[in-house]
């Protein structure tokens, strides 16, 4: 057993564990000997008490394989679970490929200085235990396209008929118009569409779309695969026909997701703290197929450095202490939305980045059509609902709203990234001042109060079962209405004072 299979089953394990799925937290016992969890085989596991998310977690001198745990979960799942138990463990063997093949490539990748994109995706995902699988994308194919390997590569074309455009699209000149064959080969009833190189198998099957023979204009992948960089500032946005933290998190883009991520985004500016900027993502298209769209995104000036950056190898030295000032962009401004106007951001440590300018620091925010925004405390301040196509992204409800806050702002973009890069104890005490701070300047206000409670005062703090709902159980079992906002779990707060 290698020692990657052996980190992964024990963070298998603990994901199981943490979302209690199938019961299996009723194979737990204390001992003599301390907590132990049985395995199908028999085998009793050591756990230790977990620091963030969850109670207990395997113990660090514990060394697991993959068929051992697989089998506990195909044991305590429901038979109706049959093909999502079968999904889960092709994404266990998928992400333990794609950790390995890593390993092989790593200090070749390190020594050709990578983008910080690159160096972001080094560091596996806090919760989500298979986050390297990307299913549909063969093993052999990630060195040439995801983001750890820090490649570079060409992309595709496309010949779209102009009828197709979904409304909205754009029709102005954008960075990839100026493509050397676009004169000849593309008809003036056609419009010119970029197409990752992964997409391109499907977008052959698209009836009317006519593939275009040359590849043209290199790009690097960044954090999110499906997003390339053309330039320092300017990064587009393609749809893959892959799945990433689990098999129902498709990477395709449907129809009615760029426009309202282009009107989350001018509800954002509306909203923005002085030290807060907003990615331009208005130039966009889409033509009625999940794998015919784009959307162009344009960064600021400044040095661009991800969020989930700053606990990859080397970069906090490089970049200094910013975690303090980054908390306090963060929370200010994402408890004020809260309180202020009943926005709740589902901007994880991916969708933020750090932008220097001029010795100043501000925070960045992107890809914001996940938000969820309460109708009725925008109108009470005075600002106008988008007219958002999802009707996912509206409640009325604070506890939704704070669950949001919770499991996004607390624990993705806060918790994961301090305890990651501190002592615990420090990482505790500049996450629960910072956010006391914050809540503070709003006194007694109702929501402030809620907040207050659902965080630094909570016995418990709310988690997501993201297995269960992406992978495990169907959508008519666990009844997810989005599998990004499926609850269900808690683990200790943090936060409290110990």
């Amino acid at each position: 057993m290698s020692s990657r299979e052996a980190y992964l089953a024990a963070r298998v394990l603990d994901a199981l564990l943490r979302e209690d799925y199938g019961g299996l937290s009723a194979r737990v016992a204390r001992s003599r000997d301390g907590v132990e969890l049985e395995l199908a085989g028999g085998r009793r596991v050591r756990l230790v008490p977990g620091m963030l998310f969850q109670d207990f977690v395997v113990g660090p001198d514990e060394r697991l394989g993959l068929a051992e745990v697989l089998g506990t979960l195909a044991e305590v799942a429901d038979p109706a679970d049959a093909q999502g138990v079968a999904a889960f463990a092709e994404e266990c063997a998928q992400a333990l490929a794609a950790l390995e093949l890593h390993d092989v490539h790593r200090a070749e990748v390190l020594a050709r200085r990578p983008s910080y994109e690159s160096l972001a995706a080094f560091v596996d995902h806090p919760v989500y235990p298979t986050s390297r699988a990307r299913l549909g994308v063969p093993a052999a194919a990630l060195p040439a396209y995801a983001p750890e390997f820090a490649p570079s590569f060409e992309l595709r074309w496309a010949a779209v008929p102009r009828r197709l455009l979904a409304p909205g699209s754009t029709t102005v000149r954008t960075p990839f118009q100026t493509h050397p064959h676009a004169t000849n080969e593309v008809r003036a009833d056609e419009v010119l569409f970029p197409v990752h190189p992964l997409t391109v198998d499907e977008v052959r099957k698209i009836d009317g779309v006519r593939l275009l023979g040359e590849p043209w204009l290199t790009v690097r992948p960044t954090l999110s695969m499906r997003t390339v960089e053309l330039d320092e500032r300017t990064h587009l946005k393609l749809p893959l026909p892959a799945s990433t933290l689990g098999v129902r998190n498709r990477r395709s883009i449907k129809p009615g997701t760029l426009h309202d991520g282009a009107r989350a985004e001018l509800l954002l500016r509306r909203l923005a703290d002085p030290d807060v900027l907003v990615a331009d993502e208005q130039t966009y298209a889409h033509a009625g197929h999940e794998y015919l769209a784009w959307m162009v995104r344009r960064l600021p000036e400044g040095r661009v450095v991800p969020v989930a950056a700053l606990n990859a190898p080397g970069v906090l030295q490089e970049v200094g202490d910013v975690l303090p000032g980054y908390l306090r962009l963060l929370l200010r401004w994402n408890v004020r939305l809260f309180v202020r106007y009943g926005v709740a951001l589902e901007a994880h440590q991916q969708n933020l980045s750090l932008v220097f300018q001029d010795g100043r620091m501000k925070l960045l925010v992107k890809d914001n059509d996940g938000l969820l925004a309460s109708p009725s405390r925008l109108a009470a301040a005075g600002v106008e609902m988008p007219a958002f196509a999802d009707e996912r992204m509206l409640t009325d409800d604070p506890h939704a709203l704070a669950d949001v806050f919770v499991t996004i702002t607390l624990h993705l973009a806060a918790a994961a990234i301090v305890f990651g890069a501190l002592p615990p104890d420090r990482a505790a005490a500049l996450l629960r001042d910072t956010l006391a701070e914050a809540l503070d300047e709003y006194g007694d206000d109702p929501m402030a109060r809620l907040l207050r409670a659902r965080t630094l005062d909570a016995a418990r703090l709310t988690g997501k079962s993201m297995i269960t709902a992406g992978t495990l159980v169907a959508k008519e079992r666990s009844g997810a209405r989005d599998i990004n906002k499926f609850y269900g779990t808690s683990g200790p707060n943090y936060l409290r004072r110990a």
